[in-house]
């Protein structure tokens, strides 16, 4: 009695009693390595060393990317200032430029203004979310570990007398958006870079969300498209002239 033949026989009486693909299942360790076929994983489930090296970045928006621009300002160099509508934020260079980052800042009603100072910094920050978020939602954890998880992400700046931070995200799709709860945030790469430029006891600028930048924008908007005013002679004329001339 060949070998194939015994399996079979096997996997046949099995059958009966469990199912044939709980049978063919259970014996499947005596079939040949030969006719054993691996199934191709596909690309986006393949295993890698490092499944968070693995994954691709969102596309940025280019606005977004961090650049250095022409920025004149009176402000010294080392001064950070927030443009709280443009979701941008400024780190002063002094000779007329600045290097722009993107950034998310607060939802509506979460907004602030003013000028203070950072009073420290951290890499790699735990986060324990302030009283009055835990009121909102007390659902949140009361603690959170710094790490690639942590909401602060990798670096953060603590404004003086705020409960106020500019830190990273671990949600980068969230830069250029008004999100957060008054924090101002950046990527992971930008707030590490920022991080490593500014000193303690630097200006911080918050710029109101009802800035001059943005009537200023809304009002190049708004006459971009509107049609040129006419003068009191030429309305006249439009009432006056003959038709068809």
């Amino acid at each position: 009695m060949s070998k194939s033949f015994t399996v079979a026989a096997l996997i046949s009486a099995v059958a009966l009693s469990c199912g044939p693909a709980n049978a063919q299942s259970l014996f499947s360790f005596l079939t040949s390595p030969l006719q054993t076929q691996v199934q191709p994983q596909p690309a986006s489930l393949a295993p890698t060393e490092d499944a968070d090296d693995a994954q691709m970045p969102a596309p940025v928006d280019p606005r977004l990317q961090r650049q250095i621009v022409n920025y004149p300002s009176k402000e010294a160099a080392g001064t950070i200032i927030v443009d709280t509508p443009n979701t941008y934020l400024y780190y002063v260079l002094g000779n007329g430029k600045a290097i722009r980052y993107g950034i998310g800042v607060g939802r509506e009603g979460f907004t602030w203004s003013g000028v203070r100072s950072i009073e420290h910094k951290t890499e790699w920050p735990d986060w324990r979310p302030p009283a009055q978020m835990i009121a909102r939602q007390p659902y949140l954890p009361r603690m959170v570990a710094g790490g690639p998880g942590n909401p602060l992400g990798a670096r953060a700046m603590y404004i003086a007398g705020t409960e106020y931070r500019i830190h990273g995200t671990n949600d980068p799709s969230s830069i250029g958006k008004q999100v957060s709860s008054g924090c101002i945030r950046l990527k992971n790469e930008d707030v590490i870079d920022l991080y490593s430029r500014v000193q303690i006891g630097a200006k911080v600028i918050v710029l109101p969300q009802t800035s001059i930048a943005k009537l200023h924008r809304d009002a190049l908007l708004a006459n971009a498209y509107a049609p040129p005013p006419q003068s009191r002679a030429q309305a006249a004329w439009q009432n006056i002239r003959p038709s068809g001339r």
